[in-house]
């Protein structure tokens, strides 16, 4: 393996590693759910994508073989780390809070899980 190689995949490993170790520690030191859902769904997807793009890397200079298995887990965590941070939200705002607890909405309609329905 060459110089050049060696050193593009540390850099995509130290670059992942980080970005997990900041998602780890995002999640546990940060205070309550909505706080805590960005750590995960943010930042560890970076390290995780880091570490699976210098694995493919490696394989590809060292190995001579091209894997697909990495980019289809990393396509699977770009697709599933938003969608489950949106149903971790709804589920908080709906079970844990009242409208008078939420910050302010931007919009004119104010939180929607929380307007009356239309009169018929």
């Amino acid at each position: 393996m060459t110089f050049l190689a060696e050193l593009i995949v540390s850099v995509f490993l130290i670059g992942g590693s980080v970005f997990a170790l900041v998602g780890s520690l995002g999640l546990v030191r940060l205070h309550d759910t909505m706080q805590r859902m960005h750590a995960p769904t943010k930042a560890t997807t970076l390290g995780v994508g880091g570490v699976l793009i210098a694995s493919m890397l490696y394989f590809l200079l060292v190995k001579g073989d091209f894997s697909f298995r990495e980019i289809l887990i990393v396509l699977f965590l770009l697709l599933t780390a938003p969608i489950s941070a949106n149903f971790i939200a709804k589920v908080h705002i709906i079970a844990d809070e009242t409208e008078d607890n939420l910050p302010p909405a931007s919009g004119e309609h104010g939180w929607a899980v929380y307007d009356e329905p239309p009169a018929s």
